[in-house]
This record gives C-alpha cells, structure tokens and sequence, in this order.
C-alpha cells in the first residue's frame, strides 16, 4: 500500500513539473511573439511618422490654382530633393498625391523613402524598365499599401462601386517635365500576385492587343472605354491586405 503511495505522489509531482514546464514555454513564447510584435508597431509608427515628414517637406513643390483646381509641378526642386523624381500622379477618391521616382531597379523604393533613407514605407516609383519618354506603351507605378492610406493605401477604394460612380475619379492626373496628360480608367481588379500586367515590351501590335483584351476582360466592372493597339497606357499596382493579392488599376492615355 505505501510504495502505491509513493508511486502516486512521484507521478503527481511529475505532471506539476510538465504542467509547470508547459506554461513557462508558453509564457517565453508570449513574451517572444510580444516583443517582436512591439518592435514591428514601433518601426511601423517610426517610418510613417518619417514619411509623414517628407510629404511635408515636398507639398510647397506641388502648387494647385484653386480657381482652375490646375497643378503645377516644381520639378527643379523636387529633383534637388531627390534627383530620381520623374513624375507626378493624382487620383481623385483617393489620398494618392505624389511625386513619383524612378531607378535601375524595382527593388530601392521598396524600403526607401523620397529621400532615400531607409523605411519600410516605400514610396511610389515606376518600372525601371520604362522609359517615360513617349515610347512606353505600359507605364506601370508600384508602392505598398500602407494601414494608415497613404501611399497606394487607398487605391483599393477603385474597386468600389461609390468611387466609380463620381465620373470624376476616373481621370487620373499623370504629370512630367515635359506633359500633363490624363488617363481615362478601363479596368480594375484583383488578382494573385503575378507579372504578367507590368509588361511593356511587344513583338508586334497583335500581341499587344491581346494584353489590353485580357487585363480589359479582368475588370470587376465594365467601363465602355474602347482601347486598342494605337493607345498608351498607365497601370497601377499594390498589394491587398492580405499580401497574396494584388489590387491593379489601368488607364488609357487620353489625348
């Protein structure tokens, strides 16, 4: 009877050294999945606030007529800013408003901001395959979508109904040193993250309408914009909230 005591009392005390075991694993594994998740909010809050301060710095470059709502861009300071500077884009019903850059790679203005430090935030920047000269059929401008909208936060609200009920919102203001041009938007979707969209080069004009039928055809609504192999276009992507999407708007070059 005693060693059945015994027993019972050194298999009690070795379930309380599991249980006890069990929870400080799990408490280390809090504290770790805390800390790490501290330290992210904390960069994120650092580099939208250091962004928020750059879009600050540059907003006296981009002077808007009120009367006319017309804008001018003082290209020769924002290239003294940061000498990548290229563009300046517009969508109205939504908060992007930038100056758009570009480099020899697509991967810089990822986790660099307008005047080049490093942040997470990115900035918005154009294929560097593009040429913006005139000779581009497809313009293509990245940028990540941040929580707090800026960026190409916003550019999810394009697949709403309420946005492309306002005529207005679908001309999009595309700005250079040399041309204010506007773009008339043709399709808006969703997609998985793919490549196919940013392609710019064409063997010949039966291929490269058959790229604007299909990114047409993926619209979630249909605009009744014709498009066809004489038309330039401007295309538009970030991701989705969820990063195995992407949210794609395009446009085609009005005259």
């Amino acid at each position: 009877m005693l060693v059945f005591i015994i027993g019972d009392k050194v298999k009690k005390r070795k379930e309380n050294r599991s249980k006890k075991l069990t929870l400080n694993i799990a408490l280390i594994l809090f504290l770790i999945l805390f800390l790490i998740s501290s330290i992210k909010i904390i960069s994120w809050t650092i580099d939208n606030n250091n962004s928020n301060k750059i879009i600050k710095t540059i907003k006296n470059d981009i002077i808007i007529n009120k009367e006319t709502n017309k804008y001018k861009i003082d290209f020769d300071n924002l290239k003294k800013k940061n000498n990548d500077t290229l563009a300046f884009i517009k969508i109205n019903g939504t908060n992007i408003e930038y100056p758009i850059v570009k480099t020899t790679n697509n991967d810089f203005y990822l986790n660099h901001s307008f005047d080049k430090s490093p942040n997470n935030a990115g900035w918005p920047f154009i294929n560097y395959i593009n040429k913006v000269d005139g000779s581009d059929k497809n313009i293509t401008i990245f940028a990540h979508a941040r929580r707090d909208g800026s960026m190409f936060g916003t550019l999810y609200k394009t697949l709403s109904t309420e946005w492309r009920n306002n005529e207005e919102n679908l001309k999009i203001l595309f700005i250079t040193e040399t041309e204010t041009n506007y773009y008339k938007v043709f399709s808006t979707y969703k997609i998985l993250e793919e490549d196919y969209y940013i392609k710019n080069n064409f063997k010949d004009e039966e291929e490269y309408n058959s790229f604007l039928t299909k990114i047409k055809n993926r619209s979630n609504y249909e605009y009744n914009i014709n498009i066809d192999k004489n038309d330039r276009i401007l295309t538009l992507s970030t991701c989705s909230s969820d990063d195995r999407y992407r949210i794609v708007l395009h446009a085609k070059k009005l005259n």
